[in-house]
Formats: structure tokens, sequence, C-alpha cells
């Protein structure tokens, strides 16, 4: 991505992937969190102000692709956000998504489960969530609490009351195959599965809580639980690594998306989605002979209902005026 008016698409398109490419875990890749991935990494982009214009370039396009996406309604993208506490996620939300009409844009959080939800398998409450053909859906926090949270705190999984089956190791091992494979299913039938984890390190993670401490209007947001999930930052990093290794697929690639700066993360996020829209690059569907003729006489209809000096079809006069300007030129 960069700053500047918008380029032809093939070119928007290559700048996207090689901005996003230092991101991407390699299907098949072994992924140590800390060695592989820097949570202050900003590839060369100077300073926020200049990712500021970065991020409305980027929301600017997704705007554009979210239109598109609703017009041909063959496609849906389902965008997952995994974090930590104060990892950036309900921001990157409100600033990703700014330009978007609303209507085409469904949010799901996720936080414990009800009674209903464990009585059934742990994708279930997962798939009631899921964005419709032409809309975008965004998890706030996903499926992947299931070998996150679950896994760092073992104890959560008697309350799923599982049959008796594989533990440990094997039980993760299967329920990544099992995440992998209903992922695989979404893209099968049309719906594009994005996964961006936002990396946060501790110390940055540690400051954002004080923040919360020490800004009136933000102590809604600080729970002495976080602080106590924090404890638990090994085991959490350990999760994450695996996580990521085995579940980034060549049909559903983790990005992991550097979020010691807000602002960057979220030049990273738009880049990711604009450039999973630009790959569908959907289009609007085209309308037969007889539906062109029926909009021809609409149209005429229309005209004839002109008042007296009005142009017949004003918008047609306009972009007529603005042609044959740029041809003069």
């Amino acid at each position: 991505m960069r700053e500047g008016p918008a380029r032809t698409t093939d070119e928007q398109a290559e700048r996207i992937a090689e901005f996003i490419a230092p991101l991407k875990v390699r299907p098949g890749a072994k992924v140590h969190l800390a060695d592989d991935f820097d949570p202050a990494y900003k590839a060369g982009v100077k300073n926020k102000k200049a990712g500021e214009e970065l991020l409305r370039t980027g929301v600017a396009l997704l705007a554009e692709y979210q239109q598109r996406l609703a017009a041909d309604g063959s496609t849906g993208v389902l965008m997952c956000l995994q974090a930590l506490d104060a990892g950036g996620k309900d921001g990157t939300i409100r600033h990703v998504m700014s330009g978007v009409n609303p209507q085409g844009v469904h949010v799901a959080g996720f936080r414990v489960p009800s009674a209903d939800e464990l009585s059934h398998d742990f994708l279930w409450r997962y798939s009631r969530g899921l964005p419709r053909r032409g809309e975008i859906g965004i998890f706030n926090r996903s499926h992947y609490e299931e070998v996150l949270v679950v896994r760092v705190h073992p104890e959560l999984l008697t309350r799923q009351g599982l049959p008796e089956g594989p533990t440990g190791g094997k039980l993760w091992r299967r329920r990544y195959r099992e995440i992998n494979d209903w992922e695989r299913y979404l893209t099968e039938n049309g719906f594009r599965v994005v996964k961006l984890f936002l990396n946060l390190s501790k110390e940055e993670q540690r400051t954002r809580f004080l923040k919360r401490i020490d800004l009136p209007d933000h102590n809604w947001k600080f729970s002495a639980a976080d602080v106590r999930e924090r404890a638990c930052w090994d085991s959490y990093q350990h999760a994450f690594s695996e996580m990521l290794s085995a579940t980034s697929t060549s049909w559903a690639p983790w990005y992991v998306i550097p979020a010691d700066r807000k602002w960057f993360a979220r030049i990273c996020a738009a880049a990711v989605l604009v450039h999973t829209l630009i790959d569908i690059d959907p289009r609007p569907p085209e309308i037969d002979d007889k539906s062109r003729h029926e909009l021809e006489r609409e149209k005429r209809k229309l005209e004839r209902e002109a008042p007296a000096g009005a142009a017949p079809d004003p918008y047609a006069a306009g972009h007529g005026h603005r042609k044959e300007r740029r041809r003069k030129r």
C-alpha cells in the first residue's frame, strides 16, 4: 500500500501483496512467535501521520470492494480476530471498517459460552455467527478460543461434557484438524476465511493496562481478571505458536499483525482484507438483453417527466460534459 491516488487494480494488488507478505504464516511452517514475528515491526512506514494516509487509502479501497461484494452476492468473507487482552481488536474493527456500509458487515463477539452453547459441539455457536453471501463477517475472538483459552485453562474442558477420548496433545491436534476441515468446507462453499492475530508485546500490554487505570474514562475497559490472565503469558505464547503452525493453510492462512503500534496494526488489517477482496474480484451481475430493454424503457419514461428547462437525464448530461473536458485536455 502507498500514499497518493488510487492506482490500477493490478498495481494495487501487487503492492498490497508485497506489503502483507512478511505477515503471512506460510502453511506448514513451524512458528515460534517470539523469534519469528516482531510486535514492533512497521515495514518502513515513517510515522503515524504517514500511516494515517495509508489507512485512508485502505479504507477507501475496502469501501469500494465491499460494495462490489454485496452486488455480486455469491461470496462472503469471514475475518477472525485473535489477540490477548488490550491487543486492539475493537479499535481495529472500528477504524478499518469506518468507511463501509454497516448493512454489509456483521460483527460477532464470543465470550464465556452459555449452558445452551456448551450442550452442542464446540463449533456450533461459531457457525451461527457466520456471514451471509455478499457480507463481511467479523469474529471478535473466534473458534480459536477453543485451542487457546481452553488449552491454557484445561479445567474448562470439563464444562464441555466431552465423551471419553483423546486428551492432552492428541486432543489439540484433533481440534486443529477439525477447525481446518471446517474452514476448508466454508471456503469451498464460497466463504473466504481471513485470520488475523494481533501480536502484542508483554511490555506494551502492561502499558495499555496502566493507561486504562490512569485515565478515568478508560477505567471501564480494565478488569483485574486481565492481569490474572497476564500471568499465563508464556502458556499463551506457546499456544499461539502451535495454533499458527497447525492451522495456517492455503485456504485459510494466518497473518500475524504487529500490534505494538495501533495505527500500524490497522493499516495491516485493512491491507489483508483488501487483498482478499481483490483476489475474489467480486463484480455486479450482468443483466440480459430483456432486462436492458426494460431499463431503457423506464429511462425514457423518467426523462419525459423532466420539468421545463431541466435536462432529461441530469446525471448523463453532467457525465458527458466531464468526458468532453477530458478529451479536450
